[in-house]
């Protein structure tokens, strides 16, 4: 296998020799378990992990190594290597850490495209799509919406969720497909080019191991079937896996979400609701929080129903996430502010001591 065929850009390269980086191999994670890495290179695929000094060096979960990444390592024995560096992204698509005020989980790295899979059958929900589409506008990556299990819901049930989405999204295109049948497969796979990579982003039970399975020719995930007392999809795909299709385009498969908490997502918001950001411009004040103020534009569509009222709150929601996870960001670099200052005062203290 080449690093051409695992996506290599050649925009790196000049990137390696400048820091002295093209001493070292060039392999790109395609899993990650518990910070133990497996690479693929040109040479093969190596069990790997991080060396002390880029674990020292490290400020934050963003700056560990993520499926997706390009790294420069070196190898060891036949099944070791030591990642000594994290090549520049050129798209990181990431959530808030559930459970972790202020702080956010890496999905994938160096994305192209990310296919959102929703089930017409029971999981199809608007509102956790536009969060879907919300992460990739933020990150840059062109999202596209897979319609999974057509095979399971009658045809009026499959238009009425397509009309949905045609009244809510801009600009996204929008493909129904059956696991079983194949139906929808072939527009699919023309939307994926040969060396790009793409993510499947879905809650579990969707069928995205299905499709990974099918769209590679092979079993590469396991998958399971619906729970029948809480009818929600049982987690299959315990970690990120990088692969190559036969088609030559990369895929990236991701444990279920349930949550779908959004981050550093300005930019994400303003492209997803960009029909509910362009009349805010209309509004009395510039400062405008759209929730009661006179003289609100936004408001005043949504009571016309030019809006959508569920969008509208979906979009509040957010926008209230958003600003917590920014003030607890400000709070947590704050207090570790204080504390780099503390650790550098005593290390000060220490020294005038011994001497």
């Amino acid at each position: 296998m080449t690093l051409e065929q695992l996506g290599y850009p050649p925009s790196l390269d000049p990137y390696r020799v400048e820091n002295q980086l093209d001493q070292f191999e060039a392999g790109r994670i395609i899993e990650e378990h518990k910070e133990r890495y497996l690479v693929a290179t040109a040479r093969g695929e190596y069990e790997a992990e991080i060396t002390g000094h880029l674990r020292f060096s490290a400020t934050g979960r963003e700056d560990f190594p993520a499926v997706g990444d390009w790294v420069a390592l070196s190898i060891h024995d036949p099944d070791f290597a030591l990642i000594h560096a994290i090549l520049p992204r050129t798209s990181v698509i990431k959530r808030q850490a559930v459970g972790r005020s202020g702080e956010s989980q890496i999905i994938a790295t160096n994305i192209d495209g990310a296919f959102l899979v929703q089930a017409v059958d029971r999981d199809f929900n608007i509102n956790r799509l536009e969060r879907y589409l919300t992460l990739c506008h933020e990150s840059g990556v062109k999202p596209m919406i897979v319609l999974t299990k057509t095979d399971l819901a009658q045809p009026s049930r499959t238009g009425e969720i397509l009309q949905e989405i045609k009244t809510r999204v801009r600009d996204v295109p929008v493909i129904a497909i059956s696991n079983e049948t194949r139906e929808g497969y072939a527009a699919l796979e023309s939307l994926m080019v040969k060396g790009k990579t793409y993510c499947l982003l879905g809650s579990s039970g969707v069928g995205k191991s299905t499709l990974l399975n099918n769209l590679s020719g092979r079993t590469v995930m396991k998958t399971g079937a619906i729970s029948e007392s809480s009818q929600r999809g049982k987690h299959v795909t315990s970690h990120r896996e990088l692969i190559l299709l036969d088609n030559g385009a990369i895929l990236i498969d991701n444990p279920g979400m349930r949550e779908v908490g959004v981050a550093d997502s300005s930019s994400g918001l303003e492209t997803t609701f960009d029909h509910i950001l362009s009349l805010a411009r209309d509004c009395k004040f510039k400062d405008c929080s759209h929730t009661g103020e006179t003289g609100c534009a936004v408001i005043k569509a949504v009571e016309q129903g030019d809006i959508d009222q569920a969008s509208y709150e979906n979009y509040l929601k957010m926008e209230r996430e958003k600003a917590h996870y920014e003030s607890t960001l400000a709070e947590r670099r704050r207090k570790e502010r204080q504390w780099g200052k503390m650790f550098k005062n005593y290390k000060k203290e220490i020294k005038k001591k011994d001497q």
